[in-house]
């Protein structure tokens, strides 16, 4: 027998047995909760019973559980879902069988910590899965990165945040910018400009579609914010002068020696009220905003806590 043919041979008898074990696994996963719905049988409360588990398949069943998180998450939040209950057990597992599967972390980082519908509002949950990533990574800058993008932008934990990209600038290779975060944390300042690095890291430094463009819109909403309050500043400053509102927008322009109609992410201007606010024409397209929002307004359904 020539050796190409043994080597084909001996190729595929590894082939079926990998496919064989497979199967083998999954049968067992679900043999230990054979009660229950589909949702109930997506994980096992213990990863180490999972690890036991999987005859030492550790890398293809991560990669099986990672598979379903990131499905688990993309499903609920397509049909607007307020409970993500099952996300972090998913990449807890997930982490557990492969505790350098890095894009789990980022994720775990993006959608555990923000309040729902966003994420499955659990900060803690994600505070935990980074410092357990960066236990088993700890020359992986992008971890630090995230742990203070954590308590940055989910727990107003500015002290934490600061030590968090401070450790990481520790790290052989790390990014620059971890040690700009570290002083504006530690100092409090430039929040508009410190949430916009932060967000345009993620998008950066992130493969994942779902990040990407949860980071898209939050630069939007950014943009938003900072322009209505500078603005609603230049309407103060206005009225602390003459005691009165502007009456028109052009008004304010002369006043402030403004140049043009300032405009939305999406080349709209802003609409200036009777009352002196300065609003977004169409504030759905911006779920993120907090400023520039019509009196009373709330969001569509599709943004709306569903049951």
């Amino acid at each position: 027998m020539k050796a190409r043919h043994r080597i084909t041979i001996v190729a595929s008898i590894c082939l079926l047995v990998s496919l064989s074990a497979s199967v083998l696994v999954l049968r067992r996963v679900d043999r230990i909760r054979p009660q229950g719905t589909l949702e109930d049988v997506l994980y096992i409360s213990s990863p180490k019973i999972l690890k036991r588990a999987s005859l030492g398949y550790d890398g293809l069943l991560a990669d099986i559980y990672w598979t379903r998180a990131v499905q688990y998450f993309g499903s609920r939040h397509h049909n607007y879902a307020t409970s993500y209950s099952l996300l972090a057990p998913l990449l807890e597992i997930t982490t557990t069988l492969d505790p350098h599967l890095l894009p789990a972390y980022q994720f775990g980082a993006s959608f555990l910590a923000p309040a729902p519908p966003d994420g499955a509002g659990q900060p803690g949950r994600a505070i935990q899965l980074m410092e357990y990533g960066i236990q088993n990574n700890p020359n992986e800058w992008r971890l630090y990165y995230d742990l203070g993008f954590v308590y940055y932008m989910d727990v107003k934990d500015y002290a934490k945040a600061s030590e968090a990209f401070a450790r990481g600038t520790k790290v052989p290779g790390a990014h620059p910018f971890l040690k700009v975060l570290a002083a504006q944390m530690a100092q409090h300042a430039g929040e508009f400009d410190t949430a916009r690095m932060l967000w345009t890291a993620t998008y950066e430094t992130s493969q994942d579609s779902q990040i990407r463009q949860n980071a898209i819109e939050h630069l939007r909403a950014l943009k938003v914010d900072e322009d209505v309050t500078n603005l609603q500043a230049a309407v103060t400053r206005f009225g602390n002068r003459t005691g009165r509102l502007p009456s028109s927008f052009s008004e304010l322009m002369a006043a402030e020696g403004l140049r043009g109609m300032p405009v939305d992410p999406d080349g709209k201007p802003y609409r200036f009220t009777s009352e002196g606010r300065f609003l977004v024409q169409q504030p759905d397209d911006f779920p993120f905003a907090t400023k520039g929002l019509p009196p009373g307004y709330h969001p569509p359904a599709k943004f709306h806590d569903q049951k």
